[in-house]
């Protein structure tokens, strides 16, 4: 694989996992398989590590999966919050790194065990199929609940949490700390699930597909009360280190349970590789009588000075791993092939199957993925076919079953029209699927750039796939520059909304008028222009006119921006109804060039700098202290940076491009001695922030 043909594949890797963390995290609606998502997510991985210049700090690789608030997708219940106050975490709340394989648990042990070189045990627990929280407890009381958010950032849903039974208000026992933070999971167990559900089914409402989208669903719901009948349930299992004082994780647990704390009592401690091993097939089959819904086993360095040794990296922490039972799997007929059109416009063939029940549900859908793949699986209407399910809502055929085979099965016709608008299908090199190109005239591909135009982080309109779906309906939108279009009178003619509805959607439509040029240009929806590609763009070019006449090799110049993204930029303005939308939008009043700002001082004119690692203040605020100070940042090392601006934990693969490259490495204390006192803000503590939690 060459330079090109990498950063395409990397591309087109990080828009489907940045999509499918979306469906999963905000939408409760996963299209994906959590063993097809972390394939993929590997396969990102080491491409990066291949092409390291290609890497970047907003890479799904190096973030964790957000279920910050968000536009609501087309299942979401009505009831559900649109918006919960922000809070951050006193530590982040980290992912797990994880795992399918018995060997590479013991690779993970070896690596501890070679880092450490002293005596140390395991914590073995369960893990839990639901949605994250963090409690926190102030005088044995509880005073805030929030989701797991970005990690950084999460929901406060603390009245929603008061309503789960299992979790105590106040403490009992004595010797807790003054305040201290416990993480853990909501869970909605079978009974609860199935009770709900078939509740749904009288309502005629639609059913949730598995107890983890119900779980995380009915945590959001606007009526308290209501989240404490849905019979939800919590387990928690983590105490950051830095707000108690015990030696051990198993401690500091038993400590938990004593004052009264849900944590479950299914964990055990090993001292060896065949003890863990043990567990892991015992919980293999033991899981299928436990009363809620469990995906695998997560193996801790119990020691807590052993993993403050270990420390963690950018996403994960390295004295944790996960492992994850293998799928549960049957064999069903297939019944026939329905071809979905994506937000891309990418076709998704879906198999129709004889109902067979799955990790507690009843499964009628699985992915086949692409054309490829059934040509592979060399799959036939009349099938009987192999299913696998871990919980995602839609499994995954792995396989067919050639001995029952029928003799009138028949060979599926991929179309060659997309199903949608019936416009002749394409297949770009080096891509896997087929694409419909009618990008501006197919129905899904438009709803779904309203959608994407909508989003938190680019217009914030406070709207989601249910109202796209509203408003294409009626004929009221097809574009962005539609929406400014809208009147209040439009809106109350849309099924379910009432005058305060229409009140808050047209206030979130003034307010996006303030919305930066940066997130403006996000928002438009150019293939391969991410948040930050969007932010290089606006800072080169200053304006939305300059941006369009720009050249590929102007576009090339530009830091972070390769062959692939420079020819889509430069083609998406070529395009005549592209032009009469920026000039519609324009009119409405959005902003299309970047505000002046007066800048601190012009110390860090001309340096262009790439930011590493943890900092006294937030990566942001210190992107945005060089960008005040006449810098400009960047996120990967090339021979155009100035200096590797290395913080506590850098990337160590940073550090290699840079001694490569001949590229100075500097401190946070270097840089603030370069700045005027007014514009360094306050120095550095000695202290290094502590990321240490999970």
């Amino acid at each position: 694989m060459d330079r090109k043909e990498a950063e395409i594949r990397i591309a087109a890797l990080r828009d489907t996992l940045r999509e499918n963390s979306r469906r999963y995290y905000v939408d409760n609606a996963p299209t994906m398989s959590d063993y097809e998502y972390d394939q993929l997510m590997h396969q990102l991985e080491a491409l990066e590590a291949e092409w390291p210049d290609l890497a970047t700090d907003d890479s799904p690789t190096r973030r964790v999966g957000s279920d910050l608030d968000a536009p609501l997708g087309e299942n979401a219940e009505p009831g559900i919050r649109r918006e919960f106050a922000q809070y951050p975490h006193r530590y982040p709340m980290l992912s797990l790194g994880n795992t399918y394989s018995i060997a590479e648990v013991e690779d993970f042990a070896a690596r501890a065990a070679k880092t450490l070189d002293e005596d140390f045990s395991y914590s073995c627990e369960l893990k839990f199929d639901g949605t994250a929280i963090c409690l926190t407890y102030r005088d044995g009381r509880l005073v805030r609940a929030l989701t797991r958010g970005d990690g950084v950032v999460g929901d406060d849903v603390t009245d929603n949490v008061r309503h789960i039974d299992n979790i105590p208000q106040k403490l009992s026992g004595s010797g807790w700390p003054h305040e201290f933070e416990i993480r853990g999971e909501i869970l909605m167990p079978f009974a609860s699930f199935d009770r709900l559900n078939e509740q749904r089914r009288r309502d005629e409402d639609p059913p949730f597909a598995n107890p983890r989208n119900a779980a995380s669903g009915s945590l959001k719901l606007l009526d308290s009360a209501e989240v404490g009948r849905r019979g939800l349930w919590c387990t928690l299992y983590h105490i950051p280190a830095e707000s108690i004082s015990f030696d051990t994780h198993q401690a500091a647990l038993d400590a938990a349970a004593a004052w009264g704390l849900p944590v479950s009592e299914h964990r055990r401690i090993c001292r060896n590789i065949e003890e863990i091993e043990a567990y892991i097939s015992h919980w293999d089959t033991a899981r299928r009588s436990l009363p809620y819904a469990t995906d695998g086993i997560v193996i801790k360095i119990n020691e807590l000075r052993c993993q403050q040794r270990l420390g963690y990296t950018a996403k994960f922490p390295r004295w944790a791993v996960a492992y994850k039972f293998k799928a549960e799997e049957a064999v069903t007929p297939l019944l026939s092939i329905d071809y979905q059109v994506g937000r891309t416009g990418a076709v998704t063939p879906v198999a129709n199957l004889a109902p067979v029940l799955l990790s507690g549900t009843m499964v009628r859908r699985a992915t086949l993925n692409n054309a490829d793949q059934m040509a592979l699986l060399d799959i036939r209407l009349g099938d009987w076919v192999h299913v696998e399910k871990g919980g995602e809502i839609i499994p995954k055929i792995t396989s067919v079953e050639l001995s029952r085979r029928p003799a009138d099965a028949r060979v599926p016709e991929f179309p060659k029209l997309c199903p949608d608008c019936g416009t002749p299908l394409v297949k770009e090199e080096n891509e896997a699927k087929y694409f419909c190109p009618n990008a501006d005239g197919c129905p899904t591909q438009i709803k779904g750039k309203l959608i994407h135009f909508m989003g938190r982080k680019a217009m914030n309109i406070l709207a989601g796939d249910a109202t796209a779906d509203q408003l294409y309906a009626r004929g009221l939108v097809r574009t962005p520059a539609d929406l400014y279009d809208l009147r209040k009178r439009d809106l109350l003619t849309l099924e379910g909304w009432k005058d305060r509805s229409a009140d808050r959607f047209l206030e979130s439509l003034r307010a996006s008028l303030q919305t930066p040029f940066d997130h403006v240009l996000f928002a438009l929806g150019i293939r391969f222009v991410g948040e930050t590609t969007a932010k290089e763009l606006a800072a080169a070019f200053g304006d939305i006119d300059a941006l369009a006449a720009a050249s590929q090799e102007e576009l090339l110049a530009v830091p972070d921006v390769g062959e692939v993204i420079a020819r889509s930029v430069y083609e998406w303005f070529r395009n005549p109804s592209h032009q009469v939308e920026i000039q519609r939008l324009k009119a409405d009043g959005l902003r299309f060039s970047m505000e002046a700002k007066t800048a601190a001082s012009n110390a860090l004119e001309g340096k262009t700098i790439v930011i590493s690692g943890n900092f006294s203040i937030s990566r942001d605020e210190m992107k945005a202290l060089i960008e005040a100070n006449g810098g400009k940042n960047s996120s990967s090392v090339s021979s155009k940076t100035s200096w590797l601006l290395a913080g506590s934990k850098p990337g160590p693969e940073k550090l290699k491009k840079a001694a490569e490259l001949g590229v100075s490495v500097i401190s946070e204390a270097d840089l603030r001695a370069m700045l005027p006192d007014s514009a360094s803000q306050e120095d550095p503590g000695d202290e290094e922030p502590n990321l240490f939690s999970l």
